[in-house]
């Protein structure tokens, strides 16, 4: 079977259309968004989703996205889809989209393909790829500062969660090589059940600093971590979970995904596209952020606050590598 039946057979989806109704013209930019679940839910979607208004607020651009489950047929059908209506940019929001995008981006040589969390570059798929390697390995240098033994609770054993986990381990051994850590996956980024189990059960080994990363699923994880009392520690990943866990959670990572979304997506509208895979890090302030709580019970000692400052001004420099190549 051809891959254009391939797509033409794959399961249906609904565009969820963005802009006012009207005729668009053919100089607009058209942008479309494929997520992999709801964006309506706090986490990674949302960032996607994000991105996608702040191109439309700045750039002026015609958007709309779908939200799809995990299945590699409807990726493809998705991306055929927008591709063959005219949008000249597509963003597909993980790592997992990124063999669909390959797959048809042959087939329309004049759109851009983008792909979250990845180092792709291949003709006009381009990977976005924010190195949460660096803001994990602050938080592993904050848990081997103040804990015993710590946690990580992944969703799919995929690049960017495992390098990210790579980034915690990697700060821990900066300050203890012999700090314990445990690690699991749940094997999909859905069931919060399943993430509240595996932070439990770290928990109940003695792990008492636990940070998940499972996207849709993290909030589980948040809600085990809570039950568990104020002894144990975790931070907020992307967006921020202290309602969820207001004894627990030390400080936020949040990647300001959408504003480096916006400014790839101009540079393609002005002719200026990327020419690697981009990679934005704690140099690019605008984009990444780490910072800590100054309120509540979950509060960290000025010498550990000191301490990752300095780490976090050396990974920003390039002098420290936090992930293995």
């Amino acid at each position: 079977m051809s891959r254009r039946a391939r797509l033409l057979g794959a399961a249906p989806f609904v565009f969820m259309a963005l802009m006012a109704p009207g005729t668009v013209s053919a100089e607009q930019l058209k942008m479309g968004l494929l997520v992999p679940g709801s964006v309506s839910e706090e986490g990674w979607n949302r960032i996607g989703y994000n991105a996608l208004k702040g191109v439309e607020e700045q750039l002026g651009a015609s958007v709309s996205y779908v939200e799809l489950q995990q299945n590699p047929a409807s990726f493809e059908k998705a991306f055929h889809d927008y591709a063959s209506q005219g949008y000249q940019v597509i963003l597909g929001h993980g790592f997992e989209f990124q063999d669909a995008a390959l797959s048809v981006a042959e087939d329309y040589p004049d759109t851009w393909f983008l792909i979250s969390s990845s180092d792709i570059k291949e003709g006009k798929v381009i990977g976005l790829n924010t190195d949460t390697s660096q803001p994990f390995f602050l938080m592993g240098v904050t848990a081997a500062m103040m804990g015993k033994k710590a946690g990580l609770v992944g969703g799919m054993e995929i690049p960017p969660i495992q390098q990210a986990f790579d980034g915690f381990k990697n700060g821990v051994k900066h300050v203890n090589p012999d700090f314990p850590v445990s690690e699991t996956y749940i094997g999909n980024f859905t069931d919060t059940t399943a993430a509240k189990e595996s932070a439990l059960s770290m928990i109940a080994q003695g792990a008492d600093f636990v940070v998940p990363n499972a996207s849709g699923a993290t909030v589980g994880a948040y809600q085990g971590i809570a039950e568990s009392g104020p002894g144990v520690l975790s931070f907020s990943i992307f967006s921020d979970f202290t309602e969820v866990a207001p004894e627990n959670i030390l400080g936020l990572y949040v990647a300001d995904y959408a504003q480096g979304v916006v400014e790839v997506v101009r540079g393609i509208q002005e002719g200026n596209p990327p020419e690697t895979n981009v990679v934005f890090g704690l140099k690019d302030e605008k984009v990444m952020s780490f910072t800590f709580r100054e309120d509540g019970p979950a509060v960290v000692p000025d010498e550990v606050k000191a301490a990752v400052a300095e780490v976090a001004a050396e990974i920003a420099a390039g002098k420290i590598q936090t992930y293995s190549n």
